[in-house]
């Protein structure tokens, strides 16, 4: 075989082999923001190594767009790094009379704590409000009511949504508003209830007259209130995980408005992004760009960049609880069917983000012992195609950085993002 032939026997040689040949990281970061359904211009992806901060791939790493529910990263960040995991809503009940001969000289006041799982049909579950109201009534000896039932939601002022909620959002259940007192998920199925304490009240006191308890039925004179019982939630880490796997925004709000209760302020949004931008500003993250309006990212006024995210991820990647927080891939919540079948299913776990014309994720990728060993941020905004083509292209990504021998998705399943 002379020269010529060789060669071009070791160049055909070369293009078999290159499909086969792993990208690097950075080109497969390049690969997926030019792939189908991306805008680069409106697109950020950092994946980095947390031991190190070594960047593998990057992309507009500090460019500012829309979060959508990959907010609640943050949020839950906040809070846990505030209160801790074993920190508990409480809703006092409370009289504010003396009891002579069976009757409560005054009124029941139930103090709402912003606690979002109040008779929550979703997990965590905590004790039926109701039947503890009844019980402990029934305990001090109470058969009559001189006064009225009060729900104190003072805890949260202001409107229970953000003026920036679009208000096609607002009759859906994953839309409703946040209050001081929260009763059932505010909702009515699929659809927000407006007046959770009006329903709290109602089946109350349907509970006290079945109970043998009787009402005035008109508030009196309120006096100082005196503490009868104290309705605790699960702990923060329990329902963290929840809110997490669900994205759910109904919790990630109350969650959001109790960080300036943490701080004894007053709690509004307004006041909650201010605490909240201090805190991780505090611990040296970059906010270039940065704007955080609710808890939940249901705000289209939202503005993150990858390179923030990131921050958040790192440094909160040494909490034990924080990474179990996000759904594993391929097994869990809104990342059940992502990267399902491959070899990196359990070995990332990631929060999803999505609303019309965006796909977001942030979170892990995890050692054999689950432990977090790198950050991925991906943020897409201006989708141009389906968002399954979106998907699919972050799945190439990730498996040719994390598992280049298997770089392409098994088929297009669908989502629950």
């Amino acid at each position: 075989m002379n020269i010529q032939n060789r060669l071009l026997n070791l160049l055909v040689c070369l293009l078999v082999a290159l499909p086969a040949m792993a990208v690097s990281p950075q080109d497969a970061v390049d690969r997926f923001v030019a792939g189908p359904g991306v805008d680069p211009d409106k697109t950020a992806v950092l994946i980095r190594e947390l031991s190190t901060g070594k960047t593998l791939g990057a992309w507009n790493e500090t460019l500012p767009l829309i979060p959508a529910s990959i907010q609640k990263s943050v949020t839950t960040a906040t809070l846990l790094g505030m209160l801790g995991k074993d920190w508990r809503f409480e809703t006092d009940i409370c009289v504010d009379g003396d009891v002579r001969h069976g009757v409560l000289d005054g009124n029941l006041i139930i103090v709402g704590s912003g606690d979002p799982t109040v008779n929550s049909a979703k997990q965590p579950s905590s004790p039926d409000i109701i039947g503890e109201v009844v019980s402990a009534l029934r305990k001090l000896g109470i058969d009559s009511i001189a006064g009225g039932v009060i729900v104190d939601g003072e805890v949260f002022a202001g409107e229970p949504v953000p003026s920036s909620w679009l208000s096609g959002d607002l009759p859906h259940s994953y839309g409703t508003g946040v209050h001081g007192f929260n009763f059932q998920n505010n909702a009515s199925g699929k659809r927000s209830v407006a007046d959770p304490a009006s329903v709290f009240l109602s089946r109350l006191k349907g509970a006290l007259r079945s109970g043998g308890i009787r009402m005035g039925g008109v508030p009196v004179r309120q006096g100082d209130r005196k503490r009868i019982f104290t309705h605790r939630s699960a702990t923060l880490d329990e329902i963290m995980r929840s809110c997490m796997m669900r994205s759910d925004n109904l919790y990630a709000e109350a969650l959001f408005r109790t960080i300036p209760v943490a701080k004894k302020e007053r709690s509004t949004f307004a006041s909650a992004a201010k605490i909240e931008t201090d805190y991780w500003r505090k611990r040296k993250t970059d906010l270039d760009g940065v704007e955080i309006i609710d808890g939940s990212g249901l705000s289209r006024s939202n503005r993150t960049t990858a390179r923030f995210m990131s921050q958040v991820l790192r440094k909160m990647s040494g909490d034990p609880y924080y990474a179990s927080f996000f759904p594993l891939a391929g097994c869990e919540g809104t990342l059940k069917n992502l990267l399902a079948g491959t070899p990196l299913q359990e070995y990332v776990a990631m929060k999803t983000g999505s609303m019309s014309g965006i796909q977001c994720y942030a979170g892990y990728m995890l050692d054999e012992d689950y432990a977090p060993t790198h950050s991925i941020v991906v943020i897409v905004n201006g989708m141009r195609g389906s968002r399954a083509s979106v998907r699919q292209g972050v799945e190439r990504m990730l498996l040719s950085i994390f598992s280049p021998q298997q770089d392409e998705p098994e088929n297009d399943r669908q989502d629950n993002e």
